[in-house]
């Protein structure tokens, strides 16, 4: 029996040798790399709210940015995340399409074309998730900076015609305040202009509110005042059959460093300790209530939960799924 296996399996052997092999030459060519990415869009069910986050592109951002903290302790929070600092720290930028039933909702609206090539994927990526710029017909900003508020406008045109664009008062009186412009330091004066420019459509056609402390803009909607960043800074709740999504615009500018150790402020802050004050305060509140977050800065799609870890916090991201399984366990 074992010879005749023997010979069984040396035959097999000299059978494989005499198989021709294709040649190289004659091979197929390999199929091309398509070197493109999915559409930047991640969708979620808010209780009955459709939540749709957009993605505007990256940009790196140098360490030296970011204040307060050790250069070993950085290192070791970035080597944490695989990150190399001398590449600089990636940082997201998104914005949040919020489709009520009644309004269709954006906050923030990305960079359009005030900064480079890794961004302003905001109205395309729009479009991929099923929606046109026309349908928007409410703009929330959490400030004015232009990350965040020149993608409303495009080539000097209102790029969400149909829509009303809101910001907090106390940000519009600092950053459209052309005396205050001219005031301030010569390398933060373009930061004035592009916010200027990018409202000037929706404010010829009455269409630019600016609200103060308290006011309802939406129903299941309250505004959070949460400055430090800018003098005006705004996060919005949205609540819906007992979920409750906080978009908190820059709480966080570096999910490497900034969970881990809140107390770290970026150069971008107008007002650093009250940044860093309002920081700690909602990471204690959502954590404690276990809300979902949308954070403009957060890696895409930059929704999840913050928990808590040690002296610090640690973001929590959402886990992929289907839209019409989401709100289950």
């Amino acid at each position: 029996m074992r010879r005749r296996f023997r010979q069984t399996l040396l035959a097999i052997a000299l059978a494989s040798t005499t198989i021709p092999l294709t040649s190289q030459a004659n091979a197929a060519p390999a199929p091309a790399q398509q070197q493109t990415q999915v559409p930047g869009y991640y969708r979620m069910m808010l209780g009955n709210l459709e939540v749709t986050a957009l993605y505007d592109g990256y940009v790196n951002l140098d360490t030296k940015l970011f204040k307060g903290i050790s250069e070993p302790d950085m290192q070791k929070l970035l080597a944490r995340m695989f990150t190399d600092s001398k590449t600089g720290i990636q940082t997201a930028v998104n914005a949040f399409l919020i489709n009520t039933g009644t309004h269709l909702v954006l906050v923030d609206a990305g960079t359009a074309q005030c900064f480079g090539p890794t961004l302003g994927a905001i109205k395309n990526n729009l479009r991929a998730a099923g929606y046109q710029p026309e349908q928007v017909d409410t703009i929330l900003l959490t400030h004015l900076h232009p990350d965040h508020a020149c993608g409303i406008t495009d080539q000097g045109k209102a790029a969400f015609p149909n829509a009303t664009v809101y910001a907090a008062k106390a940000d519009g009186d600092y950053w459209l305040n052309k005396e205050t412009a001219l005031k301030a330091p010569k390398d933060a004066q373009p930061m004035f202009k592009m916010a200027q420019d990018a409202v000037e459509p929706y404010a010829k056609q009455g269409r630019l509110k600016l609200y103060s402390p308290g006011e309802q803009l939406l129903p299941g909607l309250e505004v959070i005042a949460t400055p430090g960043h800018t003098p005006g800074h705004t996060s919005y709740l949205f609540s819906s059959a007992g979920q409750k999504l906080l978009v908190w615009g820059d709480l966080v500018h570096s999910h490497s460093l900034q969970f881990a150790k809140p107390e770290v402020a970026v150069e971008f802050d107008s007002d650093s300790k009250q940044a860093i004050a309002t920081r700690q305060k909602v990471f204690a509140d959502a954590a404690e209530n276990k809300l979902w977050i949308g954070g403009a800065h957060l890696p895409f799609p930059g929704l999840g939960h913050v928990r808590t870890e040690g002296k610090g916090y640690a973001w929590v991201p959402v886990e992929y799924a289907p839209v019409a399984t989401s709100q289950k366990p």
